[in-house]
């Protein structure tokens, strides 16, 4: 495990916002695994399960995994310090139990540096399409638990 050095990497002595700098890093293979749950009032989810997940804006599941997909692949354009990636894969899974979603997205890629951020962007913006889709049923549906729970390659690894 890293040790924690209590300094933010995003900023410089002058307390200043700056892209880190990873030109010294090795290429290393790099992945990480993020979750995002998306909670539904009782008889919203049992109308989406009996329906399938399908709305009149086609599949709640396809249209939020392509969302999550690109998403991903844009996460330097929305995250300012970010670097951009080229991102190896990206693994979008969706799985429901007790009124809710489990959003997972895993990410890999061969980089200098990590893709936790576009994991857990990954499973945002996934989140945010199934909210998009089904906010015509309700507006009483959360989002919740957006986190990392894996990543490896670099100096750490971590596992929640």
């Amino acid at each position: 495990m890293k040790k924690n050095t209590n300094k933010l990497s995003h900023l410089n002595e002058a307390g200043n916002p700056r892209m880190v700098d990873v030109s010294a890093k090795q290429v290393t293979s790099r992945s990480a695994t993020a979750q995002a749950t998306v909670q539904f009032p009782p008889s919203v989810f049992k109308q989406l399960s009996k329906n399938s997940f399908l709305s009149s804006k086609g599949s709640i599941f396809n249209t939020a995994i392509i969302a999550g997909t690109m998403a991903a692949k844009r996460t330097a354009d929305l995250i300012p310090l970010c670097h951009p990636l080229s991102l190896s894969q990206v693994t979008i899974d969706i799985e429901t139990a007790n009124e809710l979603l489990l959003i997972t997205a895993t990410i890999k890629c061969e980089g200098k540096t990590g893709v936790e951020m576009e994991a857990l962007t990954a499973a945002s913006v996934a989140a945010l399409t199934v909210y998009d889709m089904c906010k015509a049923l309700s507006h009483d549906i959360v989002i919740t638990q957006t986190k990392l729970l894996q990543k490896k390659g670099g100096k750490s690894d971590f596992a929640r």
